[in-house]
């Protein structure tokens, strides 16, 4: 698999044995959410071609919600057209985002070439109270691939909310950049229907 594609994988939404099951406890340290996550991802990918992309999505989908803050994730990727939106169109929005979002994952995760993940088990606490857990995706190539995830606590475990590629590219400001033109021109029901038709394509 080369660099260029890892990247792209790195940022689906945000880069994370055989896959363990969900923790049942609400509690977590921010690095334990990250290693769930990555040994999610490498299980997925070892088992890819077997499983295809049903099986993945299946075997991804209950990680991905346990790991990230979908509906913050919405809100944010959004920005302050989110309030104007009625609590009817925000339900549907987050449901599409997140339908995308864990297709975009069973979609780019899908072989495995030897890659695996390391984790720094010591986050760095911003001001706000979120936490940056560093980690780095190893591949066969010298130079390691940084990846840095933003976490939130929320109701006593710790979420992602933001990747950042080589600790500076925000996975959300690219993905405000894409959909803030569909929102502009055709509101909220013409984003959500985007939001569905590039999850539907990702499975084919």
């Amino acid at each position: 698999m080369n660099r260029r594609r890892l990247s792209s994988l790195a940022l689906c939404l945000g880069a994370f044995a055989a896959l363990a099951p969900c923790q049942a406890a609400a509690e977590s340290t921010p690095a334990e959410t990250a290693q769930g996550l990555c040994d999610a991802l490498i299980s997925a990918m070892k088992q890819g071609p077997s499983l295809g992309f049903s099986g993945r999505k299946s075997m991804l989908e209950p990680e991905l919600r346990l790991a990230l803050n979908l509906p913050l994730m919405t809100r944010l990727v959004l920005g302050p057209p989110w309030r104007a939106l009625s609590p009817e169109q925000q339900k549907k929005m987050v449901e599409a985002f997140s339908d995308y979002s864990i297709a975009t994952y069973a979609n780019r995760f899908s072989s495995y070439s030897g890659e695996r993940f390391s984790v720094d088990p010591s986050p760095t606490r911003r001001a706000n109270g979120d936490v940056i857990v560093h980690t780095q995706l190893k591949t066969n190539d010298p130079e390691p691939i940084r990846l840095d995830y933003l976490m939130r606590e929320d109701d006593g475990r710790w979420k992602i909310i933001d990747v950042f590629l080589s600790g500076t590219i925000s996975e959300l400001a690219a993905r405000r950049s894409e959909f803030s033109s569909v929102l502009r021109q055709g509101g909220a029901a013409a984003l959500i229907d985007v939001l569905r038709k590039k999850a539907a394509e990702l499975s084919g």
